[in-house]
């Protein structure tokens, strides 16, 4: 199978490392050793934030551990069909209120998911450059997860994340075997505007 730097050619030279990067659902079902799900944590951890709150939480589990299963069965269906074959799962949230400032009560931030986008994005990174690959997931039971990790109700669920070593599409579901390739990206005309919006956009 090809890399996807391969597949991918960017429109700018830019770090190889951004087009390496893509979201396969094929893993290999071997085990990770811990500290290097630490080594992407810690890079998530350096990630940029609003008034350096970090408003991001990471609820991880190696597959090794006991509640693997249990935490399959918090992915929806579709999901867990190939997160099964991770090395790890990780699960983001995102703090919804800033410090309480004195004499007032928490507010509310407008930029906690925004923040959280920016520590996935390192996470996700550096598990490229590991040689790993991180697949975040929109398709998990929400509510499952909040009461299955004990998150507590001011934090935000905002994704799952399914880590692992890539393997060959034959793991895969038949239906999901022609879609294991790195989707391209629109063009940069597309995406930034010259001062201001074009018409019809």
């Amino acid at each position: 199978m090809p890399e996807a730097a391969q597949v991918r050619q960017p429109g700018y030279p830019i770090e190889p490392l951004f087009v390496k990067r893509w979201s396969p659902r094929a893993f290999d079902a071997s085990s990770m050793a811990r500290d290097d799900l630490m080594r992407m944590l810690e890079a998530a951890r350096w990630a940029a934030s609003a008034y350096n709150l970090q408003p991001w939480r990471f609820v991880y589990a190696l597959r090794s551990d006991p509640v693997w299963p249990q935490w399959l069965d918090l992915l929806d269906p579709f999901n867990a069909a190939w997160a099964k074959d991770a090395s790890a799962l990780v699960f983001l949230f995102s703090d919804r209120l800033m410090p309480a400032r004195e004499g007032s009560a928490r507010q509310r931030s407008r930029s906690h998911s925004f923040d959280a986008g920016a520590a996935w994005a390192q996470l996700s990174l550096q598990a490229t450059a590991m040689g790993y690959q991180a697949h975040a997931m929109g398709g998990i039971d929400v509510e499952a997860v909040r009461q299955a990790l004990a998150a507590p109700e001011h934090f935000h669920v905002e994704i799952g994340i399914a880590i692992g070593r890539q393997a060959l599409p034959v793991r895969l579901p038949p239906a999901l075997r022609e879609r294991e390739l790195p989707s391209d990206r629109l063009p940069l005309p597309q995406l930034a505007f010259d001062t201001s919006f074009p018409r019809g956009a």
